[in-house]
Parts: C-alpha cells; sequence; structure tokens
C-alpha cells in the first residue's frame, strides 16, 4: 500500500518541450528499477507544463528516492530545460487504487 507521494510539476523553457518530454520518457527504466517506488508517473499537462508523481509505501522510500537517480538527473538538467525550478511537494495519499 502506497502512503506518501511526490507531487513535481516542470515548466519547460521554450523550445526545449520535447526534451523534456523526451528525459521523462528515459527516466522510465530507472523507476521501474527502484524496488520502494510502486507507483511513477511522468505527465505532460500542456504544451510547456509537465509533471511527475510517484507514491511510495512509507516516507523512508520517498526520501531514498529523492536523493536517487531519477532526482539527481533532473537537477543535473533543470537549469537547461526547465523555465523555474521543480515545484516538489510532498503529499499524503489518502486512498489508492493500484493494480499490475
Amino acid at each position: 500500500m502506497v502512503r506518501v507521494a511526490l507531487a513535481v510539476r516542470l515548466v519547460a523553457k521554450a523550445g526545449k518541450e520535447n526534451e523534456v518530454a523526451r528525459f521523462l520518457e528515459g527516466a522510465l527504466p530507472a523507476a521501474q528499477a527502484e524496488a520502494r517506488t510502486p507507483v511513477w508517473f511522468a505527465l505532460r499537462f500542456g504544451p510547456r507544463e509537465f509533471g511527475i508523481f510517484d507514491a511510495f509505501p512509507d516516507d523512508a522510500a520517498r526520501k531514498a528516492h529523492l536523493s536517487g537517480q531519477i532526482a539527481a538527473a533532473l537537477m543535473a538538467k533543470a537549469a537547461e530545460l526547465l523555465a523555474e525550478p521543480p515545484r516538489i511537494e510532498q503529499v499524503d495519499v489518502l486512498a489508492a487504487k493500484v493494480t499490475s
């Protein structure tokens, strides 16, 4: 059961939209490799707005993810790809339906 999550908003720089989309699509294997990240979505809200939603069984798993490969790669590319710093919100999951 997932109990906590991250909701991340990303705004691409003008002209960098496709690169942000490719970055997020390319992060899927790293997310799949994280045993304690059972839920991970890369999202597109509009032409320049993207997001990541991922959920975890507990805060330790969430913290491990925040110090993991995807977060490090995102922060390394943020100045190049994003119009503003990522907005990372730590949220609680009140109810969830997750099936495989």
